[in-house]
């Protein structure tokens, strides 16, 4: 199954599947004013995190335990073999690309994200509501371990000084060179990180490029490389996901994820680089 929907095919689908619908858009407020009829809405922040009071326990955004995200998905009547659309807003689906990475990594398989968000849905005149979805069921769904690759600060460390895997930054190229840092508090990257802005992957329309440009972009790239030999990050381990979902739209394999990101790294007494390299 592909990893991103469009608005005309959830149209369709709709009307023939059982689907669990997600709205990942931030904060309720949006979501109250207007969002896809039986959409659940979760949060990042509190739901899809387990955040620390020291952000550099884990960054901004550290993933929630196993047994606590099962609890969530068991409360959303998630099973196996339950088919998943997750979206967010137009430019990205920030939000919903980490959840698709954490239901995939959950070992769901039928997952997919919206192109083009609940806008595109609204084009298509897709049925909307503003009544609260509620989280009371019980569907026993657990997971004991995330099922894709991740990786920690001590071996992103490693790789730094080793070059022995290629380290991506998906932050905006002023962010990665320490011109600005509008959210953590240290500007600079991870030492002999490149950097591969995650707003590549889309259109200028904000959809998402086809998997042919996004093949050819990423090949490109990495040549030959494995996606073992590669780590993504961001900085905090959500925009990452955004461009492992592109990877896998693609038809590529899903590399390493840091989650620390940037937000962890920063606050660890870590080397810091600044420029374009």
């Amino acid at each position: 199954m592909k990893s991103i929907i469009s608005a005309e095919e959830l149209k369709e689908l709709i009307c023939k599947e059982d689907l669990i619908l997600i709205d990942a858009r931030p904060g309720l407020k949006s979501y109250h004013k207007q969002h896809l009829k039986g959409a659940f809405h979760l949060d990042l922040n509190t739901e899809l995190s387990d955040i620390k009071p020291d952000f550099a326990e884990g960054g901004r955004h550290p993933l929630p335990s196993p047994a606590k995200f099962s609890e969530l998905l068991s409360s959303l009547g998630i099973k196996k073999d339950s088919y998943i659309i997750v979206y967010d807003q137009l430019n990205g689906s920030m939000t919903a690309a980490r959840l698709w990475w954490m239901l995939k990594a959950a070992g769901l398989e039928k997952v997919q994200v919206l192109n083009g968000g609940l806008e595109a849905a609204l084009k298509e005149r897709i049925e909307t509501d503003r009544e609260l979805k509620e989280k009371n069921q019980n569907s026993g769904f657990s997971f004991n371990a995330w099922q894709l690759p991740l990786t920690n600060i001590n071996e992103v460390e490693k790789a730094s000084k080793s070059g022995d895997k290629t380290i991506v930054d998906v932050r905006s190229p002023e962010r990665y060179q320490g011109i600005t840092e509008p959210i953590d508090t240290i500007a600079g990257h991870i030492p002999n990180a490149i950097n591969i802005p995650f707003l590549e992957n889309l259109n200028a329309d904000g959809t998402f490029l086809s998997p042919e440009e996004l093949k050819k972009k990423y090949e490109t790239i990495f040549k030959n490389k494995s996606a073992s030999d590669m780590i993504f990050h961001c900085g905090s381990g959500v925009t990452a996901c955004h461009s492992l979902l592109a990877l896998d739209y693609a038809g590529l394999e899903i590399p390493n994820l840091y989650v620390g990101s940037w937000s962890e790294w920063s606050r660890n007494k870590k080397t810091i680089a600044k420029g374009k390299e």
